[in-house]
């Protein structure tokens, strides 16, 4: 992680982890990363017949190129949640915890008439694919609704003075305007918990709908239809949601002379530009149009594509699970641009350790928990996978403050290793713990852990003066079968395990620091006959930190040093940096090899300055060898590894 000359950094780190972590938790743990963001969802219906009349998906990687889902069939069938048999204006937002989706729409089937419908349908997901459902009547609802004669459009959005999500729509109730109306979801978002209020009526007094509002610097800027009178999208401002204090711009937005509804804003991934969307409904088209400011547009339609033909819609950033788990319930469109698997893990991660667990038969990534100032994170986490590609977050495994009594700071780089025969498993993971390192263990991959109780390593080898006691590294040895602990910053050591996997023989401590350019993140691995030893050069917040190599012919050195060992840097044009602290995988059965690694967060790190070195993705990337064992340098990639099976 670092060298000495940065022990002064942490000790800060530490300092300011007790003041600014509750603030930092609460606001932005479950939150996800802007890096992830890495396509788009498209809701939306299709048209005034009643089976147009349902809710439809289409992805875009870009946010210009969309390709219907399910072959422009219906996602969701209107009947089973709707109380007319048909939705429109479908709007979906993301929650505050990154993994909850609310969606809400029109329920009404237009054949009955403009002024037919009284209500709109809630529904909400974890996962974009299952949906539960409530049909809210607003006139059967709340009382003082007799007169009303249409529930237009609804849209979500989290108030979070109230901490609360705010449904807000259009109402008309006899010959009075449509006025866009809110109120507060309940907790299990099924039902709305008080009278509809009036959130905003245009100083003109007349009729608005279509609703869509954008939080931006402070400000909400809410885009609304003047219906039946300019038929256009107009804005008006405000820095309180219910206040009833609205700055009115009387200019209108779109960018043409025909009348259009169905306002939707969203902001592109990694930018800060906005695309304003909306239905030029007399002709069957949709308008994009794009802003920094989200008060100048610009008409982009040349650089926008879709295979099919929306009616109002909205449009939200997704992640690439979340691409995958859509993809693989409703077919991938044909023409849909190949899926980056780089970053393998969504979030920040670092340090990764790779496994294949024998007992599962599933791959096991154990990462540092990256993302927290001056690398203080406090708990470690797993993930699994079948293919490599697709990987689930098995959750906490250790965690300092709760399961480690001598440590409870600065959770750093841990190792694993699996022993024992079919049917009787043990595990045993080595972690930095307040630059000391410990050994927990476990009787499955995934946990719980249950720590020594003491530290294993916690002072320096005899003779070194400078470095830290961190990255530990654990190997097996093939050909002997003893276990062998690696360590350090600044320095190499080794040192043999006793066969409990929890101590350290006595009088086995060893230095084999290969040369100058080690720093730290040991990985040994055995291939051939050779031991090869692999390690990080630099400091993990400059763009140069860089893996190099050596081999051995034993596991304890000494190391012989090949004159081109650098095997994985940088690639400016990629906009790739940082990449180091790897582990390596084999394939159970075959010479098929992985690097694992982390780098910075793409596209953004490179901007972050040294805060950089603490806002990390985890990669892989194939690892070839020359027939001569010496290791071909890997190329750095977006694109990823291939899926790749478990035999």
């Amino acid at each position: 992680m670092l060298n000495s000359n940065t022990i002064r950094y942490t000790c800060w780190a530490v300092i300011l982890w007790a003041f600014v972590t509750p603030l930092m938790l609460a606001q932005n743990v479950m939150s996800v990363p802007e890096k992830d963001k890495t396509a788009y969802l498209f809701v939306y219906f299709t048209g005034n017949r009643i089976a147009d009349e349902s809710i439809h998906f289409a992805i875009s990687s870009n946010g210009y190129n969309y390709y219907a889902l399910n072959k422009n069939q219906p996602v969701i069938d209107s009947k089973n949640i709707s109380s007319t048999g048909g939705v429109r204006d479908p709007h979906i937002l993301r929650g505050q915890d990154g993994k909850t989706f609310y969606m809400v729409a029109t329920d009404m089937v237009s054949a009955l008439g403009w002024n037919s419908n009284r209500a709109m349908v809630l529904m909400k997901s974890s996962d974009l694919i299952h949906w539960k459902s409530t049909v809210i009547n607003i006139q059967k609802r709340f009382p003082g609704n007799e007169e009303l004669k249409r529930v237009w459009a609804p849209q979500t959005i989290y108030d979070a003075n109230a901490k609360k999500y705010m449904v807000y729509w259009s109402m008309k109730h006899g010959d009075g305007p449509d006025i866009i109306y809110y109120a507060y979801a309940n907790s299990d978002f099924t039902d709305l918990e008080d009278t509809p209020r009036a959130l905003f009526i245009p100083s003109d007094k007349k009729s608005c709908i279509d609703g869509d509002i954008v939080y931006k610097d402070s400000t909400y800027y809410l885009f609304y239809k003047t219906e039946g009178h300019g038929n256009g999208i107009k804005k008006a401002s405000t820095s309180s949601l219910t206040s009833g204090q609205w700055t009115e711009n009387d200019n209108y937005l779109q960018q043409t002379t025909e009348a259009v509804e169905g306002a939707g804003t969203f902001k592109l991934n990694n930018s800060n530009e906005y695309i304003l969307i909306y239905d030029v409904y007399n002709n069957g088209k949709y308008q994009f149009t794009q802003s920094k400011d989200l008060s100048n547009f610009r008409i982009i339609d040349h650089d926008v594509t879709m295979d099919f033909h929306p009616r109002h819609g909205t449009i939200m950033p997704i992640t690439r699970n979340e691409l995958n788990a859509l993809v693989n319930k409703w077919g991938m469109p044909a023409n849909f641009p190949e899926i980056n698997n780089n970053p393998v893990l969504e979030g920040y991660y670092a340090d990764p350790e790779i496994l294949y667990s024998n007992k599962t038969q599933k791959y096991y990534i154990y990462p540092t928990s990256d993302g927290f100032t001056g690398w203080s994170g406090t708990y470690f986490k797993t993930f699994s996978s079948d293919n490599l590609k697709d990987w689930k977050n098995e959750g906490v495994i250790l965690d300092l403050s709760k399961d480690v009594l001598w440590g409870k700071r600065n959770a750093w780089a841990p190792c694993i290793i699996e022993k024992g025969k079919k049917g009787n498993y043990k595990y045993f993971y080595y972690f930095t713990a307040a630059q000391k390192i410990g050994a927990a263990v476990s009787d499955n991959p995934t946990g719980p852990f249950v720590d020594s109780g003491k530290p294993l390593i916690d002072e320096k080898p005899e003779g070194v003066k400078g470095g830290q006691e961190i990255d530990p590294d654990v190997f097996a040895d093939p050909k002997t079968g003893k276990s062998y602990l690696y360590w350090g910053n600044g320095y190499m050591a080794v040192a043999e395990l006793n066969k409990d996997m929890v101590s350290i023989r006595e009088n086995t401590t060893k230095i084999i620091t290969p040369d100058k350019t080690f720093r730290e993140g040991t990985y040994v691995f055995f291939r051939k006959g050779i031991y090869y030893f692999l390690w990080s050069e630099d400091d993990t917040r400059s763009v140069n930190y860089r893996v190099c190599y050596g081999t051995s012919k034993s596991p304890v050195g000494p190391i012989t040093v090949p004159a081109s060992n650098l095997i994985l840097q940088k690639d400016t044009a990629q906009g790739i940096y940082g990449t180091g602290h790897n582990s390596i995988l084999q394939v159970p059965g075959k010479d098929e090899w992985y690097i694992v690694y982390h780098r910075f967060s793409y596209p953004d790190g490179i901007k972050m300055g040294k805060a950089a070195g603490y806002h990390r993705e985890v990669c892989i990337d194939k690892l070839e060898f020359n027939d001569d064992g010496t290791i071909r340098p890997v190329v750095p990639t977006h694109k990823g590894v291939k899926l790749v099976g478990t035999k």
